[in-house]
């Protein structure tokens, strides 16, 4: 009976030791370029809900400045691209699970995120804090909002700093829609966000408006690749590098009408 069990456990050890020997081939075997280039299609995740980083336009088309960057990338590798709208749910998810090879989806970094894929460095690019008010507001400074009724979005983690540092009168709403139609109808000097999210607004009843403050707190974005493809991550690094020594995303920026980022300008200076 002890030999039994003595060849049971022995056996039981050797296929424990080829399952793992399997799982570290397959992780190894993951080769997203030869994949790309083998299919003829480099399949991109990106945001179709916010202009202009990823919009949907009116003929029904995906555009914006991260599909101009998909479109490169897939350009140096000389294949054709197909975009699958992701939100931010899941756009981590259908990388990890290979339903595309690539997410350039306006996602922060975080390190936490780093442990589910792969964010290639350099960080192409980063949204930052301003306040968008009337362009007659008289707003300069950040000191300048000092006793000055702010609207913000709750949860935002530029509010603390607008109210305790810089002195505002903080009036929080619970959503986007809300601070803005509060802007609009004169409740509050200025509105502070995101200048990613600024850069969409458009609209004719927002032409009197502009982001009037120097930005400051810019919170970068990185691509998404698979963990274990070591490769392909440093491809996308080599072009990142490559975007900023160039000025390329810069010329995007001009080219969709967003103010130049000072994120850009400094990667510019780095690796020029």
């Amino acid at each position: 009976m002890h030999s039994i069990n003595f060849l049971r456990r022995k056996w039981l050890g050797v296929f424990a030791g080829l399952a793992l020997f399997a799982g570290g081939a397959a992780w190894a075997q993951v080769d997203t370029m030869a994949s790309i280039k083998q299919k003829g299609k480099m399949v991109v995740g990106v945001k179709a809900d916010y202009k202009p980083y990823g919009y949907i336009d009116p003929s029904g088309k995906i555009v914006g400045l991260e599909i101009d960057l998909a479109n490169d990338i897939a350009q140096r590798l000389g294949v054709q691209i197909e975009l699958i709208p992701v939100v931010a749910a899941n756009r981590m998810e259908f990388v990890k699970q290979g339903r595309i090879d690539m997410m350039i989806a306006t996602m922060a970094f975080r390190p936490d995120r780093a442990e589910v894929v792969s964010i290639p460095q350099p960080l192409y690019y980063a949204g930052a804090a301003n306040v968008f008010a009337r362009k007659s507001s008289g707003l300069k400074n950040w000191a300048d909002l000092k006793g000055k009724p702010i609207c913000g979005i709750q949860g935002a983690y530029y509010n603390r700093r607008t109210g305790e540092e810089f002195g505002a009168q903080m009036v929080v709403f619970k959503g986007v829609t809300e601070a803005m139609a509060a802007l609009e109808a004169g409740n509050c000097v200025g509105t502070v966000f995101d200048t990613t999210f600024f850069a969409g607004l458009a609209d004719a009843k927002w032409a009197d408006y502009a982001m009037v403050l120097p930005s400051i707190d810019p919170e970068p974005w990185g691509l998404g690749v698979r963990k274990e493809d070591a490769k392909f991550t440093a491809f996308i690094s080599d072009v990142t590098k490559e975007w900023h020594k160039t000025g390329f995303i810069i010329g995007l920026e001009k080219k969709w009408g967003i103010p130049t980022s000072p994120f850009l300008l400094e990667q510019q200076a780095k690796f020029k």
